[in-house]
């Protein structure tokens, strides 16, 4: 037993060096791939994370039998500015893989998913169950399959039912909440366990409307994509764009002109200021307090007209094309939007003194909805879910986009981890925003919007990321032949921070879900793509 310890610890050490060479070596790639055998996969994805301190950004199942007559996993690090791969191949006959869960949780629900999607089995998963497919799903069809049919419907099937934890004991009460809601939102089913009004256990089943956006994309050419990028997600549709654009424009070797991508940039902050004022407009409805909804509702209102004015599109589709922008603003059109912003940022400061200046709407907020510093790092949270339990992560500043290299991004970061830290995290970043914004209008380069992309090389592959209003956003791209889409992953932070949510409400009261849920104001959407 110590013999194999004692090997099983030097080639984690030997990872390790491989792991620091790369990323030191000068000449190196953005990108290091890491290629590994089952047996060593889970040994070498703890040891990227914990030895390198590397969250986990997205993991991509692939089959790749036409090929290589293979599945293959790869299982993708945020390690600075560098993306750690680290790959390992699947036999057909033996569709099975280590899980990597036990040492590295926020792995849990990519297993899952990839168990779903492509029949790959998670040997060692704490929490085998259906994730992405649903009860009346037959068994033996995975739809991230080559050899799967997206063009005909799949027969349902009577018999499977999806298992819930149940807790057992005196004055516990199950409270089934959905799938369908009373607000006009989409599906989820929330079921609690409770004795009183207090929480024990909350159990979330999503994924009631997966539109298969992974697989419509392939075979498509990569220009066509975009238009179906956008449409992943309302609330962030220019940050799934430029992502995805980002992707299409490292594999071709593209650089987009200096004014696409500052406009860019200013479009990405005109995003997340109207997700994020209306987000505390939003957690003033998850109270009762109904001025300070009415006044986010209201400001949101006028920041999306802007962005019609400048767009013709209030949730900024048709902006982003590959290469670069899609429009031109007019000297009249930047004019205006200055002043816009300029009377929207000081009622916005106007409306944050009321929600600050309320005692009542505060003793709501503090102490609620606590997700603890290492609960947000073991399960992968992004975005303001994270800088709300202490972590401090931007992927603006930590994997820069669009013109955000030349620009210092503040990471405003709070460390109590409840539903107050998260409105305060918004409130610090809107107003960062408004400053960027100004920044980035005074200094609107001249110059062409975009370059033209012709073709693809075959089977590369590349990540975009952007950070939307929600958190990371990371796309794993890989082409195919002619131009064409072989694989695109999609991981919004949506996906991220959906579980943490579940950690968030134990403890908590039954009424106080609304206001917990709406203090991480996640998107179905972003998960049924």
């Amino acid at each position: 037993m110590l013999v194999a310890e004692a090997a099983r610890d030097a080639e984690i050490d030997t990872l390790k060096e491989e792991v620091y060479r790369s990323l030191l070596a000068p000449e190196s790639a953005e990108n290091v791939n890491l290629k590994v055998t089952l047996g060593r996969l889970a040994e070498a994805c703890t040891a990227v994370n914990r030895h390198l301190g590397a969250p986990l950004a997205t993991m991509v199942g692939l089959d790749d039998r036409e090929r290589t007559g293979k599945y293959r996993l790869i299982y993708v690090f945020s390690a600075g500015r560098r993306w750690v791969s680290v790959e390992t191949e699947i036999d057909p006959t033996n569709p099975r893989f280590p899980s990597v869960t036990p040492g590295l949780p926020a792995a849990h629900w990519y297993e899952r998913e990839v168990q779903d999607m492509l029949g790959l089995i998670p040997d060692g998963h704490p929490d085998p169950r259906r994730l992405v497919l649903h009860d009346d799903w037959p068994e033996g069809v995975f739809p991230l399959r080559k050899d799967f049919d997206p063009s005909g419907p799949v027969p349902r099937v009577d018999g499977y039912k999806h298992r819930f934890h149940h807790l057992h004991g005196e004055g516990i009460v199950e409270i089934p909440v959905g799938p369908i809601h009373a607000g006009v939102i989409e599906p989820g089913h929330f079921r609690f366990a409770a004795v009183g009004e207090v929480v024990l256990h909350l159990e979330a089943r999503l994924f009631y409307s997966h539109r298969g956006i992974e697989k419509l994309a392939e075979g498509k050419r990569f220009d066509h994509v975009l238009q179906i990028a956008e449409r992943i997600c309302g609330a962030c549709s220019l940050s799934h764009a430029v992502a995805y654009s980002q992707a299409i424009e490292s594999i071709a070797g593209t650089v987009i002109p200096q004014r696409a991508a500052i406009l860019r940039t200013f479009y990405l902050e005109l995003e997340r200021l109207y997700n994020h004022i209306g987000d505390l407009g939003n957690i003033c409805a998850g109270v009762g307090f109904a001025v300070g909804a009415s006044q986010g509702g209201r400001l949101k209102e006028e920041m999306m007209r802007l962005n019609e004015r400048l767009t013709g599109n209030r949730f900024l589709r048709g902006v982003c094309s590959i290469g670069g922008v899609r429009l031109n603003p007019s000297t009249e059109v930047v004019r205006d939007a200055a002043n816009t912003l300029h009377k929207i940022e000081a009622e916005f400061r106007n409306f944050v003194d009321l929600l600050m200046g309320t005692e009542p709407f505060l003793d709501r907020l503090t102490g609620t909805g606590v997700v603890s510093y290492q609960a947000a790092r073991d399960l992968g949270a992004v975005g303001v879910a994270a800088r709300a339990s202490g972590v401090d992560c931007d992927a603006r500043r930590d994997h820069p986009h669009a013109g955000y290299g030349a620009l210092q991004i503040a990471v405003p970061v709070r460390t109590s981890g409840d539903v107050h830290a998260r409105a305060l995290v918004r409130v610090d970043e809107s107003l960062i925003s408004f400053a960027l914004a100004r920044e980035l209008l005074s200094s609107l380069p001249s110059g062409p919007l975009a370059v033209e992309v012709r073709e693809l090389p075959t089977y590369e592959t590349a990540i975009g990321v952007t950070e939307s209003p929600r958190g990371e956003n990371v796309h794993w791209v890989r082409t195919g032949k002619n131009g064409s889409i072989d694989r695109y992953r999609i991981r919004s932070a949506s996906y991220c921070n959906w579980p943490v949510v579940a950690l968030a409400v134990p403890g908590n009261m039954v009424p106080d879900f609304p206001l917990i849920n709406k203090s991480f104001e996640l998107c179905y959407s972003c998960l049924d793509r």
